[in-house]
């Protein structure tokens, strides 16, 4: 096991003063880790995950001993060890390229999934020790799903549920490999596909779940795909824990007058019962879906001169302590590599920081909330190693 640690690298720490209806909010950026390809590169989406012991958690996709990505962890003052490289059995038996964020489980452990390896080749499913000690749970062979993207979820009967891309119904979406699925996993590793998308005529269920599923209140799941529906530009579904699924919302196949956007990525379930989410074709969108699929797009982005305030949003929104939503663009700002943004469910953006490439570029992943307030986000590339970089944005003095 490679274990490396790395000095907090504050190098910048910009202080971003913002407006809110009642009060001015200042943000405090600092850039805690460099990626450098040996200690991991491309950190993923969906962010970071606090553990109990106070310390983050996540993975980077590449990178690591096999240049097949790590499992790592960070204090919150920035020092990071690696955990776990994939790729370190035989044929990458235990995985390959991590593609999503991690989630700590009722039992303490971290479970999450790779992207690629496995027996198959298709991804896994794994469980890993905050000591570094990985379990290969599931290897997924195409007809159960092919490149599980998502992060998982824990549903109150102890299960994980997440999505794979592609695979599924071989027969469908052939250049794919299948249209993806929705899956159970219980934490032993028992698998149980609830559903194989594109299994209506003209794909008017949806294809390609991209990301991961929101937990509604009303115990359904409710997620997004990237193609499919009726305008074969991506649907927002809600699916129950038995496997039923309703299509709530059809986006567009091509950009006209009017059209209510395209390539949906995951949702949130704001403090007014309502989901929220974005789109992810330039220049994208911020919405609004009532759990009976009434759609209503508060944000356009690129609405400022040089798209000053983002574009195309990538990653999920995270609901901030405060009832606004957080997130990020890929490109955008004033250096047009990337920003993070403030959103009020009534569609009021403020732009937090616009990264610049020695700060991070490209922040695919969306950003995390501490208890203690601090928000924690990733860029794919950029930073002093050019590999990526961890950063904090904090409210208010340090």
């Amino acid at each position: 096991m490679s274990i490396l640690r790395i000095v907090a690298l504050s190098l910048v720490a910009i202080v971003v003063a913002t407006a809110t209806a009642s009060s001015a909010q200042t943000f405090t950026f600092t850039t805690l880790v460099n990626f450098n390809g040996t200690n991991g590169a491309a950190p993923q989406p969906e962010g970071l995950v606090q553990s109990t012991d106070g310390n983050l958690y996540g993975t980077t996709r590449q990178g690591g001993a096999n240049n097949s990505g790590t499992v790592f962890k960070i204090t919150p003052a920035g020092t990071l060890t690696t955990l776990y490289n994939f790729c370190s059995q035989p044929s990458c038996t235990d995985g390959n390229g991590p593609a999503a964020a991690l989630v700590q489980a009722a039992d303490g452990n971290f479970y999450g999934a790779t992207g690629f390896g496995g027996t198959f080749g298709d991804g896994t499913v794994f469980r890993i020790t905050a000591g570094g000690n990985l379990t290969t749970l599931h290897t997924f062979d195409g007809t159960d799903g092919n490149d599980p993207n998502s992060r998982l979820f824990q549903a109150g009967d102890g299960n994980f549920y997440g999505t794979t891309a592609f695979g599924g119904n071989l027969s469908k979406c052939n250049v794919f490999g299948g249209c993806g699925t929705v899956f159970r996993i219980t934490p032993s590793g028992a698998l149980n596909t609830l559903y194989n998308f594109c299994s209506h005529t003209g794909c008017t269920d949806g294809a390609v779940p991209f990301l991961g599923l929101a937990h509604g209140g009303d115990g359904n799941f409710y997620g997004a795909t990237f193609g499919g529906g009726d305008g074969n530009g991506g649907t927002i579904f809600k699916i129950s824990p038995q496997g039923a699924l309703t299509t709530l919302v059809s986006f567009c196949a091509f950009y006209y007058p009017f059209c209510n956007g395209r390539d949906a990525l995951s949702l949130v379930q704001g403090t007014d019962g309502n989901f929220y989410g974005m789109t992810l074709a330039a220049p994208g969108t911020v919405f609004k879906v009532t759990p009976d699929g009434a759609l209503t797009t508060i944000y356009s982005f690129c609405a400022k001169i040089a798209c000053a305030d983002g574009s195309t949003p990538r990653g999920a929104l995270n609901l901030g302590s405060d009832g606004n939503f957080y997130g990020t663009t890929q490109y955008g700002g004033t250096s047009n590599q990337g920003t993070v943004f403030k959103i009020t469910p009534s569609g009021v953006l403020t732009t937090l920081h616009s990264f610049h490439g020695w700060d991070g570029r490209y922040p695919i992943g969306g950003v995390s909330q501490a208890p203690n307030g601090v928000f924690y986000g990733t860029t794919t590339s950029g930073g002093s190693g050019g590999e990526g970089t961890i950063y904090r944005l904090s409210v208010g003095p340090e």
